[in-house]
Order: structure tokens, then sequence, then C-alpha cells
């Protein structure tokens, strides 16, 4: 049996998506359905049982039997770069954690969790040193913090304890996460709506649809999930991006491409989020090269046309 946690979300759905492609059907998704749209990303899945996060979170309390447990893919967190109710976050992305992690050590099953490139924030450097980790929001803390917790506890683990540092992450089944969900998916939407596509103006040194980021495909992050725990990869965190950051811009023209139309409009960069935006990042993918992993990850290019096919497939 496998748990995924955060199951019918966006990364965790398409891990469960890669497991089932592999054969695995005996997979337990645990998640939170009060937003109830998240149900269509586990229509076309494989699953052996549902499990609501509380009930699940009172069961390992309980110590109730689950069987036996091959592997625990933790992706259950909220995501939001802007939710500010830091008790909320705590709870929901860092005691959760700590709770499933601790059971996962004591009964000796691999624990492979999300961290986010969310913790490096203030940094120009990303790479999985202490020194490079300065998050600017409660949500990069909270990553911040269960990494923190994970370092303490891996010189005495005795199973296999895996956090991915995701940068950003792209691709079908992330519809319901609103403002949230990538450049990509917002572009398509509004094309699609008949207007032109809107990006940034320049700000912090970086011109119109300047700003950089390290995008990674979904279905390249799923696959390195799988390969770690299937090779039982080295125990630590690792950064999961390209290694080649590209810009807004480069998302915009491969939107525009598939549509063969469209326009960018430029608009202002919005005052709430100066102070708080990283406006380049690129994952330095030496520790998961180190661990074994060569398969090649996906351009924006590549990564946004095999999207956008998906995206669009019912029209």
């Amino acid at each position: 049996m496998i748990i995924v946690t955060g199951g019918a979300g966006f990364i965790g759905s398409n891990i469960v998506h890669a497991l089932n492609q592999q054969g695995y059907k005996d997979i337990i998704v645990v998640d939170d359905l009060t937003d109830g749209t998240k149900f269509v990303n586990l229509v076309d899945l494989e699953i052996a049982d549902y499990l609501d996060k509380d009930d699940f979170l009172g069961m390992l309390d309980a110590g109730a039997p689950f069987g036996e447990i091959e592997a625990v893919f933790h992706e259950g967190a909220c995501s939001s770069t802007t939710e500010w109710d830091g008790k909320f976050m705590m709870q929901n992305n860092y005691q959760y954690s700590v709770e499933l992690l601790e059971y996962c050590l004591d009964k000796k099953i691999p624990f492979l969790y999300a961290s986010s490139a969310a913790v490096y924030g203030g940094s120009d450097v990303f790479k999985e040193e202490r020194a490079h980790e300065k998050p600017l929001n409660v949500y990069g803390y909270s990553k911040f913090q269960f990494d923190q917790y994970v370092r303490r506890l891996l010189p005495k683990a005795e199973s296999q304890v895996v956090g991915f540092r995701y940068f950003n992450v792209y691709g079908p089944r992330e519809q319901h996460k609103g403002s949230m969900s990538s450049v990509a998916y917002h572009l398509n939407t509004q094309i699609k709506a008949g207007e032109n596509p809107k990006l940034f103006e320049g700000y912090d040194g970086y011109p119109n649809g300047g700003q950089t980021r390290d995008f990674v495909y979904v279905g390249d992050v799923a696959n390195v999930n799988l390969w770690c725990w299937q090779n039982k990869a080295t125990s630590g965190i690792y950064n999961l991006g390209t290694g080649a950051a590209e810009p807004f811009q480069a998302v915009a023209d491969a939107v525009m491409d598939f549509h063969g139309k469209g326009k960018v409009e430029y608009i202002p960069f919005p005052d709430h989020l100066k102070g708080r935006y990283q406006s380049f990042t690129q994952a330095d993918m030496s520790a998961l090269r180190a661990a074994g992993y060569d398969q090649p990850f996906k351009t924006v290019a590549e990564g946004v046309s095999e999207y956008m096919t998906w995206l669009n497939k019912a029209d």
C-alpha cells in the first residue's frame, strides 16, 4: 500500500497518476475536499481508498492498522504564498508534517515530502544550504521550519526521508488552485476568453515580462518522486527544478504559439508583492544529479506545449 497525502491536489494527483502508469493501484489518497472541485483530479485515477485528512490524523494518533505501507508521499499543504494566517499555516504545513514523519520513522516507512523553493525567498543562490534560506512569506517559513526539523532527525533516521524543494511547477490538474495556478494556466484562460495574455511590467531590474523562474513540468516532478523512492535515493533535501531559468515571456510565447494568436499586454507590478516576490529562481541541481538522477527535464517550450494540448483537449 502507498499513501499520498494531498492526493486530490495538483502534485499529489500527478504522483498517483504516475503510480497508476507503473501498475500501482493499492493507493490511499488523503486530502481535504472542503473544496469539492478537486474531485475531478481523482476521476480518472485508480485508488484503493480515500480518507479525509482529519480522519487520517485521528487514525494515526489511535494507532489504527493500515497494513503494510510501502511509502508515503506527503504533498498535503496549503501552498498559497499570499496566506498570512501564520497559525493556520504552521498547523497545516508544519505540525501535520511532523506528526506524519514521526509515524513513518517509527514504522520505518519511506517518507517523501514536498518542500518548496520558497524557502530561499530573498536569496539569489538556490542551493540546499542554510546560508541561502531566507523565506519572504509565512508559507516559505513553514516549509523551511519543517526542513530544519528533518535535518535534525536525519542523522538518526533508519528509513528513507527525502524532501523536494519544488520550484515553479506547472501542468495538468492544477485548475482548482485559483490565483495560485501557474502562469501558463492563467495565460491560456485569458486567450480563450478573447483577451491578450498579461504579464507584469519590468520590476527589480528586469524588463517587461523578464522576471525569470525555474519552471518545471509536473510530469517531471512526479517522475523524480518515484525514482527517488524506487532507487532508494540517499535521505536528504533536494532541489527539484530544471536547473535552467527562463523568463515569463517564454511561457507566454509558448501559450501564444499553441493558440496561434495573442500579443502580450504588460500590467503594473502590484504594490503588495513588492519586497515579497522572487524575481529570479534557478535550482542548483547538483545534489539530485549526484544522487543518480540523470533524466532530462522538459524546457518551457516542450512542457507548455504538452500542457496546452492536455488543457484544451475537450475544446
